[in-house]
């Protein structure tokens, strides 16, 4: 597969983001079990924005235990998102993969612990996640390998094996349905994170959630390109969110780039 390496490294991660109190915790929970720390999202594909979540992958030797995975979500609780009991922070989204369970790859893979903010209220009642198969890890993992940049441990090259492309194009796809179950309540991101699926699936890469939405903008017709706009727009910091006057457009921008999107995975198909 084919994509762009973007290599910030780590002096480029700036501390103040909240990158050292992630690793911090990461250390007194995991201990020696951590075999790496890994940035990816937006820190790896084009900067951190001005809602951007800070995107943390750790792999560890062996499986975590429920009062580990409690531990993290506690110590998250504190330091992660607008309502954080330590005061407001960048979000933090926080996924552990034993490392057994990635290397030698295989699809679909299993995640052992992930925490991110739409959860929230969840945890604060006393929820815990833990492991299970996880086919998003595929492009997440991709992602990690593109930034080629450790927070903690060996480089990531060193630690994961490449995710091959068939494997990355049917986990993108994979979510689509429960994105188009959020595209109400998450307009924003539902959009550019369909603009970033269909750019992977036309040009082997994965590239920023501004970048996917230039290149989605340039191929969409006229009458498709508004709400597209505005979510980049709003993750970009230009302009606030409002969806009011473009929401009768929205579901009809969002049916013709999952066509776009089924067209390219049937010639995809057709071609192996």
């Amino acid at each position: 597969m084919t994509t762009r390496r973007v290599r910030p490294g780590v002096s480029s991660l700036n501390a103040a983001d909240g990158w050292e109190g992630v690793i911090r915790l990461v250390r007194a929970v995991l201990g020696d079990d951590v075999v790496g720390a890994y940035p990816h999202g937006s820190a790896v594909a084009g900067g951190l924005r001005p809602d951007s979540d800070l995107d943390v992958l750790v792999v560890v030797r062996r499986a975590t235990t429920l009062g580990q995975r409690r531990a993290l979500v506690d110590g998250l609780l504190e330091i992660s998102g607008t309502r954080a009991r330590g005061g407001p922070a960048r979000p933090v989204e926080l996924t552990v993969v034993v490392h057994d369970e990635v290397r030698p790859w295989r699809y679909p893979p299993r995640r052992e612990f992930q925490y991110g903010e739409w959860l929230r209220d969840a945890y604060e009642r006393g929820e815990t996640p833990g492991p299970t198969v996880d086919p998003d890890l595929a492009p997440l993992l991709t992602m990690v390998s593109m930034g080629g940049v450790a927070l903690l441990g060996p480089a990531p090259h060193e630690v994961l094996d490449p995710v091959p492309r068939r494997d990355l194009e049917r986990a993108v796809v994979a979510g689509i349905p429960d994105l188009l179950d959020e595209l109400e309540s998450d307009t924003r991101n539902v959009l550019l994170t369909l603009a970033r699926i269909w750019t992977t699936l036309a040009t082997g890469a994965i590239e920023s959630k501004d970048r996917a939405a230039d290149w989605a903008l340039g191929r969409l017709p006229v009458e498709h390109r508004a709400p597209l706009d505005r979510a980049r727009a709003g993750y970009l910091g230009i302009e606030r969110d409002r969806w009011d006057e473009l929401r009768p457009r929205v579901r009809a921008h969002a049916a013709y780039v999952v066509a776009a999107i089924e067209r390219l995975v049937a010639a995809a198909e057709g071609n192996r």
